[in-house]
């Protein structure tokens, strides 16, 4: 049995958001998998109730406090200990669930990567990343998108690392093709952090390096599968794109490529490179957000990352 945690009080429309989203998410799930809810047992079995949703399908794990977005993430963790976060991670901890979603505080989520489940030994820095919608209708992986904003090159080596063993895990690439996010595609281009990290990138048998990429090529699937850069640059672009897509709802322009920069399809971006599957939702995440990212929870687990990194990093 997968069991997939989510965090029932975490976003800006929680719970009865997170609900609706995970009633959603249930019907399409696999047999074997099962949602756990965290959060106020009452709230949740009154909105299940006003749903007619059927009794039984969900677990329900009851706490009686909520970390707050304006919270301080570390003390908060440290003092909420009846949270829905905490309690939901130190399920993950003892392995009473196989992984952790939330639309919650994302400070309070990466405390509770650090403090309990930890880094993979071997890991520098782990990492944020999103996959990008391409033009012909697959899918780019970026990272790092905004955990670490200044990042030495051994740290985007094992981005490379990282992000190739994601693709052939999670996306069935065979052999991603990973690159190194620059200002040109010759090898001299860049500033120091992206000059040194080309040259630990060039010739490496970790992974499949095709050298440098433009930010034009974003958005086609010809040359990368895997686009590594410091999160200060990936937030930049993940933020842009979102921006994008709404002004062109704003216009209302209908356009197939343009649907797919819509945050609410891909759910939450995973946190990789620590010993178990945890999935940061945005804050303003819609119950079809949700239902995204305990889809896309349920995937990550399924496909385990996590054990193979581990795998790759001893």
């Amino acid at each position: 049995m997968t069991r997939i945690g989510i965090d029932a009080m975490g976003g800006d429309f929680a719970p009865r958001t997170v609900v609706l989203g995970a009633i959603s998410a249930s019907r399409k799930l696999a047999q074997d998998s099962r949602i756990v809810l965290f959060g106020d047992k009452s709230r949740i079995e009154e909105i299940l109730a006003e749903e007619n949703c059927p009794d039984g399908t969900f677990d329900i794990v009851h706490t009686s406090e909520v970390i707050e977005m304006g919270d301080n993430p570390t003390q908060a963790f440290s003092k909420k200990t009846d949270s829905s976060i905490v309690v939901g991670f130190n399920h993950l901890l003892e392995g009473k669930i196989d992984g952790f979603a939330s639309a919650g505080s994302t400070g309070a989520m990466m405390v509770g990567c650090m403090y309990t489940v930890k880094q993979i030994e071997g890991v520098i820095r782990p990492t944020i990343s999103a996959l990008f919608p391409t033009i012909d209708g697959s899918e780019a992986l970026l990272l790092d998108v905004g955990l670490n904003v200044d990042c030495k090159p051994d740290v985007l080596y094992q981005y490379g690392i990282i992000g190739s063993t994601y693709a052939k895990s999670v996306m069935g690439k065979a052999n991603p093709r990973v690159a190194l996010l620059n200002i040109g595609e010759e090898k001299e281009k860049g500033n120091q952090q992206t000059k040194a990290t080309y040259e630990l990138m060039d010739n490496s048998t970790d992974f499949n390096f095709v050298g440098n990429i433009e930010a034009k090529h974003l958005f086609d699937s010809s040359v990368a599968d895997v686009i590594v850069c410091d999160g200060f640059v990936g937030n930049t672009i993940l933020k842009m794109s979102e921006g994008i897509f709404e002004m062109t709802r704003q216009q209302g322009l209908k356009n197939t490529y343009f649907e797919n920069l819509n945050y609410e399809k891909v759910g939450g971006t995973p946190v990789l490179g620590i010993n178990s599957t945890v999935i940061i939702g945005h804050g303003c995440s819609s119950a079809t957000a949700i239902e995204n990212m305990v889809l896309q929870t349920e995937k990550t687990i399924k496909a385990g990352v996590a054990a193979k990194l581990r795998e790759i990093f001893s």
